[in-house]
């Protein structure tokens, strides 16, 4: 018996993905690439955007066009967003974000009867569905997600209706896998949740306490945050990045709109001062230290001089990457209501953006020019602890770390040579 799993989405989904397969060849299937191949087929889906949306449904339909008679099954953010339009789909089994660790039994249940199978929970009332895994395939560093759901309710956002509620993976739980992992060859884990920085909301642990915990396997080199918000860079934790030498030097911190009145339409709890006011905070404690986010251009409200102002505070603040996204309206939300920006002006605005982010990218990066660096050999690079992916002169050996003297860096590729 063959399983092929199709994943969309954030890391999370992607460690959803890695423990759901693991489960079915624990159980006896081979996991396969091959879609004509499959008796199984798993789609873990994405809701961010409607663009996401669109894509999910078209992967549904042509994977049960490719294999008629595999069990089809629709599980994650988009059919838990949009239960009662997916089930026209041709699926076989849909379920939403909760029960991923069932689907091999609820297999077994469609065999005996070929019948569809729909499942949903009450999203805001579930525990954190408990899931490990042993490898990520494929991948040099490995996800642990360690935290699901979201209480913030941005008003653009749909995640908190799809994810539910903030909970965590039991500290010594977490503890257990990354040891394993660890123990399986991972020098780095880059821990993942929805939420991350909220990791231990209504316990006696967080986030913190948790690197500070895994930092004691002599065997795990370095810890990557997937995502934290400025508000969760509390005194504990920015001590802990000051003394922890493990604790990569590159944070995502997602800023959403560097503008006050922006950041209040999206019921984003700082303001840009405090913003800024930890970013240099951050830079105090390592100077080189990589900062990324995320910005949504577009937003309902958001004037020709709104979007002048915040070009120019992303030049400010200096972001060595600005993953962008066109505002994307989400039936549910507050931000639905709103007086909308037209699409042609959203696109004009990502694109201006996109430029922006790539001329810091490579300003961040040529400062490295002539600096020797230590990377993580990966399958067709290096990558730093900063999060630089660095082209290296000559074949390495995966998941070893070398010491690499940056050479070139042309746009946004950066060169190094090996140092013997």
């Amino acid at each position: 018996m063959k399983i092929h799993i199709k994943t969309l989405g954030c890391k999370v989904n992607a460690y959803e993905s890695e423990a759901i397969a693991e489960d079915f060849i624990k159980k006896g299937y081979e996991l396969t690439d091959e879609v004509t191949a499959a008796d199984v087929i798993v789609v873990n889906t994405c809701t961010v955007t409607n663009q996401a949306d669109a894509k999910c449904r078209k992967i549904i339909r042509q994977l049960r066009r490719e294999n008629e008679h595999a069990c089809l099954v629709v599980c994650g953010c988009s059919s838990e967003h949009h239960k009662e339009d997916m089930k026209d789909l041709g699926m076989d089994i849909l379920i939403g974000n909760y029960g991923k660790m069932e689907i091999y039994d609820l297999v077994q249940i469609w065999n005996e009867n070929h019948e569809q199978i729909v499942k949903f929970t009450d999203m805001r009332r579930v525990k954190f569905e408990n899931m490990d895994i042993h490898k990520m395939e494929g991948k040099t560093r490995s996800f642990v997600k360690i935290q699901d759901g979201c209480n913030n309710f941005c008003s653009y956002c749909i995640i908190p209706f799809m994810r539910g509620n903030i909970r965590s993976k039991d500290i010594n739980v977490c503890v257990d896998e990354i040891n394993t992992l660890v123990k399986e060859g991972y020098q780095e884990i880059v821990l993942t949740g929805i939420h991350t920085g909220s990791y231990g909301h209504g316990e006696d642990y967080d986030l913190t306490d948790l690197i500070h915990e895994i930092s004691k396997n002599p065997g795990l080199k370095r810890i990557r945050i997937s995502s934290i918000e400025i508000t969760e860079l509390n005194d504990k934790f920015m001590n802990e990045f000051k003394n922890n030498p493990k604790i990569c030097s590159h944070l995502h911190v997602p800023v959403q709109c560097p503008n006050d009145k922006i950041l209040k339409l999206m019921n984003r709890k700082y303001t840009l001062d405090e913003y800024k006011a930890k970013v240099n905070e951050i830079r105090s404690i390592r100077d080189d230290v990589n900062i990324t986010t995320d910005l949504i251009v577009g937003f309902p409200g958001e004037t020709d001089e709104d979007f002048t102002s915040i070009l120019e505070e992303c030049k400010k603040i200096g972001f060595s990457k600005i993953h962008t996204f066109p505002y994307s309206k989400r039936d549910g939300t507050r931000a639905a209501q709103m007086d909308q920006v037209k699409d042609d002006v959203k696109k004009d605005r990502v694109d201006k953006m996109l430029r922006l982010s790539d001329i810091l990218e490579s300003k961040y990066y040529s400062s490295f020019i002539g600096k020797e660096v230590e990377v993580l050999v990966e399958k067709d690079c290096g990558l730093t602890s900063n999060y630089i992916k660095v082209e290296l002169d000559e074949e390495c050996k995966e998941n070893t770390f070398v010491t690499v003297k940056i050479t070139d860096v042309i746009g946004t590729k950066v060169k190094g040579t090996v140092k013997k």
